[in-house]
């Protein structure tokens, strides 16, 4: 997450308290499939684009970057994004990668800790 990003995101949200959730922020922005659930049976479509859309392409533009530079890295989160790349797709996971980003922002910002890497 780089400076504009991150900027953007504050500026936007502040510390994130008005979303009781990561997923719900993940749903503010745009970033979670939208539902057409009737019957018991849940289908879900395509994303729903909801929110700040300057935020969402920040988003997505860095989860670009994640995504090209996890090809050449170890960690848990890059090993996770190459393997939802794998299975899912390249703008599938993009999007996934975005809001797995933007529910670790809303944690950070709720709890007020400094951003330590997922085991």
């Amino acid at each position: 997450m780089g400076p504009t990003t991150a900027t953007a995101l504050v500026a936007m949200i502040g510390r994130g308290q008005e979303f009781k959730c990561g997923r719900q922020l993940s749903a503010w922005l745009g970033l979670v499939p939208g539902q057409y659930s009737s019957g018991g049976k849940q289908r879900t479509g395509r994303i729903t684009k909801a929110g700040d859309p300057y935020l969402r392409m920040l988003l997505i533009l860095g989860a670009r970057s994640v995504l090209q530079s996890a090809k050449h890295r170890d960690d848990p989160l890059s090993r996770w994004a190459v393997q939802l790349e794998a299975r899912a797709g390249y703008w599938k996971a993009i999007v996934a990668i975005a809001a797995k980003n933007a529910r670790m922002c809303w944690a950070v910002l709720a709890r007020g800790e400094s951003f330590k890497l997922p085991a």
